[in-house]
């Protein structure tokens, strides 16, 4: 008898049909349209469940193969560059610090353990994508001569990056994980967005224009997913 499947039901009135999603930590969401019976999950699921399993397969492999390493003397990503991390644990501070020198990340942070390094480096991350983001952003759009709204950077569990019909701009922190190429390929997918809001084969067109490697850095992005975490 196959293993139960736990899900997370979701009704989504945007949603024209039932859906699957897989997100990178290994949490199962069922997206259901307003209309659909709740009967019509198992079916769905039964439908599912090779590529369900292929997926948290694939997804665990990322991560057991990830170099991150949460520690002092440790490593993290950061934009295809592997930084190494020098952490001071100073009881009493109350907010970490984190720089950048000469290809180390120092780190002082106010208790000891994985989950206040990971909070100060997530902090830090955030705001190095602003920048980082923020600048491939203004100059992929000022070559397309178009304008974009306001610019955040957030931790989607399961996006990269979206434009809103007006032009707001969202992108995962974790992008910056990743090779630089790949950040650069995703600023242009969304730049792509202000000119062609749906992913029609115009918008494809676009896109292979500014970026002829595009399908290489999806794949890339599929493969990869799960590792692009601390």
């Amino acid at each position: 008898m196959p293993e139960e499947i736990e899900y997370r039901l979701r009704r989504s009135a945007r949603a024209r049909h039932a859906r699957v999603v897989v997100s990178h930590e290994g949490e199962i969401e069922i997206v259901l349209p307003r209309g659909m019976a709740v009967c019509d999950v198992e079916p769905l699921l039964a439908e599912k469940r090779r590529w369900i399993e292929r997926t948290l397969r694939r997804f665990e492999e990322a991560r057991a193969a990830a170099p991150t390493r949460l520690e002092d003397g440790g490593v993290v990503p950061y934009l295809g560059e592997r930084l190494s991390l020098r952490v001071r644990v100073e009881p009493g501070r109350v907010r970490p610090h984190v720089a950048l020198r000469r290809g180390s990340l120092e780190v002082a942070v106010g208790e000891p353990g994985a989950e206040a390094l990971r909070n100060a480096l997530e902090r830090w991350y955030r705001r190095e994508g602003r920048i980082e983001i923020g600048t491939r952003l203004d100059a992929a759009a000022r070559r397309a001569g178009r304008t974009y709204g306001r610019l955040s950077i957030r931790a989607q569990q399961t996006r990269w990056a979206s434009c809103s019909s007006s032009g707001e701009m969202s992108f995962n922190w974790r992008l910056l994980l990743a090779p630089a190429s790949i950040l650069d390929y995703v600023v242009e997918h969304e730049v792509a967005h202000l000119e062609v809001s749906d992913h029609s084969p115009r918008f494809w067109a676009l896109v292979a224009d500014r970026c002829p490697d595009y399908r290489e850095h999806e794949r890339w992005l599929r493969r990869n997913a799960a590792s692009l975490r601390l």
